[in-house]
């Protein structure tokens, strides 16, 4: 089974958000503030979980376009409101 082109155009800003929340995971780790892997996590839900939910999971569970789009705008959802708790500054 090969990837068509449009996977493949999707995967590079899922990468790149993948990266993102890993470099803020590191500041995370480093520093101790709960700021930063809120961010991390944030960002890793913006980006990446629903790259993962429509690509693997959705096919691999036999999901409808329905439960589908549930699984990717409730990880929009998260990962925002972790932005948003983040940006607030009193998270540590």
């Amino acid at each position: 089974m090969t990837p068509d082109i449009t996977t493949l155009a999707a995967s590079l800003p899922a990468a790149l958000g993948l990266f993102v929340a890993y470099q803020a995971y590191r500041g995370y780790r480093r520093h101790g503030s709960a700021t930063m892997g809120l961010l991390a996590v944030g960002i890793a839900c913006f980006t990446a979980i629903p790259f993962a939910v429509r690509v693997v999971v959705a096919p691999a569970l036999a999901w409808s376009d329905g439960l589908t789009i549930l699984g990717i705008v409730t990880s929009y959802n998260a990962g925002l409101a972790a932005i948003l708790w983040s940006l607030r500054g009193d998270a540590d």
